[in-house]
């Protein structure tokens, strides 16, 4: 009896293990996960500021050479990004 009961606590304590072993591997790869969903808001965020600040200065982009085109490039690359 007493070596069934050792054979019970050793197959729990390999399946304690296995099991913390498969949480480990699951949190990494969330963390993973998560940090490339933040670098996407962070990226889309940016992409907003330069949207806004591109239409506030339409003007000052007119006014300078070849800033129509600039404009245009600029205008293209941040609405390409969000679409």
């Amino acid at each position: 009896m007493s070596e069934s009961l050792s054979q019970l606590y050793m197959l729990n304590l390999i399946v304690t293990v296995a099991m913390c072993f498969v949480l480990i591997f699951r949190a990494w790869v969330e963390h993973r996960n998560y940090r490339i969903m933040w670098r996407e808001v962070e990226w889309r965020k940016s992409c907003e500021v330069a949207e806004r600040i591109l239409k506030a200065e339409k003007e000052s982009f007119r006014k300078m050479e070849g800033g129509e085109e600039l404009y245009r490039v600029l205008s293209e690359l941040f609405q390409k990004v969000e679409g």
